[in-house]
């Protein structure tokens, strides 16, 4: 009797303080923490490249002719020889091409803003870089998958569902390759 009091006495603060197994097992002694709360930062490389390519030609044509005919003697009847022709011709021929690319290689932050029952993390991250009175502003939202999550808590853009990526920029070099008014006026119009 002794001895299963002194043993419920010792094991005693281990049952009053014992802890929940499902709160610990995102820490490991074996592995790195990964992000899967609300306030986790993750990593986003962002590795986007784009490629579009459109062409269009059309031909049309259009052609008619009418044409009206008489013709007579002057022998017997006297009546001159009356010729009528009527021609119409329609031609268009249209076409057109578009190329665009681009490649984009950067790394931003986000945070994990709110977490889904079905273990998706909403992401939102912004970063602003200023060099020379340039400003570039990055933008990220998406939902990601924790699974997709390295052991670096990084992920690429490519696995972000539902993705918004916006880079925006201002300064000089945006102010010289933007049209002036006037052209934007001609746009307007025209």
């Amino acid at each position: 009797m002794k001895k299963t009091a002194i043993i419920g006495f010792l094991l005693l603060p281990c049952i009053l303080f014992a802890q929940d197994f499902r709160s610990n097992a995102n820490r490991s002694l074996f592995s790195d923490y990964k992000a899967n709360r609300i306030g986790d930062v993750v990593t986003i490389v962002v590795v986007e490249q784009s490629q579009a390519k459109n062409s269009a030609d059309k031909t049309a044509g259009r052609q008619s002719d009418v044409g009206f005919g008489f013709s007579g003697g002057m022998d017997e009847t006297k009546l001159p020889t009356v010729d009528m022709n009527v021609n119409s011709k329609n031609d268009f021929q249209g076409g057109g091409a578009t190329t665009s690319s681009g490649v984009v290689k950067t790394k931003i932050s986000a945070i994990i803003d709110s977490v889904y029952e079905n273990g998706l993390l909403r992401i939102t991250g912004k970063r602003k870089i200023i060099i020379n009175g340039e400003e570039q502003l990055v933008t990220i939202k998406g939902l990601i998958r924790s699974a997709d999550l390295q052991t670096d808590n990084s992920v690429y853009s490519y696995k972000i569902s539902d993705a918004e990526i916006v880079f925006e920029g201002s300064g000089m070099i945006d102010r010289n390759t933007s049209p002036g008014w006037i052209t934007k006026l001609f746009h307007w119009l025209f």
